[in-house]
């Protein structure tokens, strides 16, 4: 460059090209990062706060059941508790709760639940979604078993790519 000459030289302009590409794709690949790990942080945030849910309902209704039934049960079904509770004039209110699927499409529904009781009530909660019951994959299909007066329950959540599953053991109140 002469005197008296302003500006860059061409390896100059270079030298600043590249380092300007360089913080540019680092930051492209920063903000994608982000925006993945986001995405699948809100999807296992999703199958968790699912089977959470799924298990407070259950726990709160088996704590309560003199019966659990288990068995002979075909889908959409899952498990039935009953019970029994007292009115203030000691005649009995019997109580009936259906769990059971709703919109199963490969093996991925809605868990709803049903009550029934004598004294009127019925109603229908949906309970979670995104539950996993496929009789076909027994490692990771939710399901329900019931030995007295322990009742098992594995609780698998899927959506997208995210699977997540908890086992719960229920035991029902001791009467008094």
């Amino acid at each position: 460059m002469k005197l008296g000459e302003k500006g860059f030289t061409l390896v100059e302009l270079v030298v600043a090209v590249a380092i300007t590409v360089m913080v540019t794709g680092a930051a492209v690949g920063a903000v994608f990062q982000v925006f993945k790990n986001t995405e699948r942080n809100n999807e296992y945030i999703t199958v968790v706060r699912q089977v959470h849910n799924a298990g407070y309902w259950i726990s709160r209704d088996t704590q309560m059941a003199q019966s659990v039934i288990t068995d002979n049960l075909t889908l959409p079904d899952f498990f039935v508790l009953n019970w029994t509770e007292w009115d203030e004039a000691g005649e009995p209110i019997y109580h009936s709760v259906t769990y059971f699927f709703d919109d199963l499409a490969d093996g991925i529904g809605e868990l709803r639940r049903s009550h029934w009781s004598s004294a009127g009530a019925s109603e229908q909660t949906l309970v979670a979604q995104y539950i996993y019951c496929d009789p076909s994959d027994v490692d990771n299909t939710s399901k329900a078993s019931y030995q007295s007066p322990v009742l098992t329950l594995k609780l698998t959540s899927l959506f997208e790519e995210t699977m997540e599953t908890r086992e719960y053991r229920i035991t029902h109140r001791p009467n008094f």
